[in-house]
């Protein structure tokens, strides 16, 4: 018998990656998904492959990006539907250019979107869901070591996952009613690590399930909001 906490969930960019590790483990676990990406076609291969699992009825996959605000009502009004959530994962991301250019050499139009993206739409995402998300609500923003170590290259990409982590610390304070986690996954297997590498082979980096154990221990436990490594609570 089945004895792990489940609900409502939101994760958005859940079409590849960590997202779709994670929507794989709580479909097994017998969470309602709603989920969402940019392509439409990868999206609903997932949406697919995890009803197959979970139900038909426990997938909903909606298309789209979290900067647009329409989608973000789309979202909000799907959240509804499922008479609320009981955790957000905002894992949508984007890198900007590959490979990564120097600040010096960093096209501001291009990290304007990537602030856009990495910081602003996870806010905006919140505030748009703040009715439908119940009391005791997890909140997981998805960062990375990026965010606090000086990587030559990284400063687009890591000053706007710095700039989450602060949202993150702050919205805890904020709001006591919810758990708030900003998780850094480490190292991964992806599209997105690939890209920041283009010309390097990452075989050897772990693939996302390695730490999807760490993001449930988070969605189920009873730990205080903060900032965790996946790893190592997995």
């Amino acid at each position: 018998m089945n004895t792990t906490p489940t609900g409502a969930i939101l994760i958005t960019g859940a079409s590849r990656g960590l997202g779709l590790a994670l929507a794989r483990q709580l479909a097994r676990d017998g969470w309602t998904l709603l989920i969402d990406a940019r392509g439409a076609q990868a999206l609903e291969a997932a949406r697919a492959e995890l009803a197959a699992v979970a139900g038909q009825e426990r997938v909903i996959a909606i298309a789209g990006d979290v900067t647009d605000p329409a989608h973000r009502a789309t979202l909000t009004d799907a959240a509804k539907t499922l008479g609320g959530l009981d955790a957000l994962v905002n894992n949508a991301s984007t890198l900007g250019p590959s490979p990564q250019p120097e600040l010096l050499d960093y096209p501001l139009d291009v990290l304007d979107q990537v602030y856009r993206t990495n910081v602003l739409a996870p806010l905006a995402l919140i505030q748009a869901l703040r009715e439908t998300l119940k009391p005791g609500a997890r909140i997981l923003n998805i960062t990375s070591d990026a965010g606090v170590e000086p990587y030559a290259g990284w400063g687009g990409y890591g000053s706007s996952k710095a700039a989450l982590e602060q949202l993150s610390n702050i919205l805890a304070a904020e709001n006591e009613a919810w758990r708030v986690y900003w998780v850094d996954p480490g190292d991964m297997r992806t599209q997105m690590h690939q890209e920041a590498f283009p010309d390097e082979d990452i075989s050897d980096r772990p693939l996302p399930e390695t730490s999807v154990p760490g993001l449930m221990a988070l969605l189920t436990g009873d730990l205080s909001s903060g900032r965790y490594a996946a790893r190592a609570l997995g």
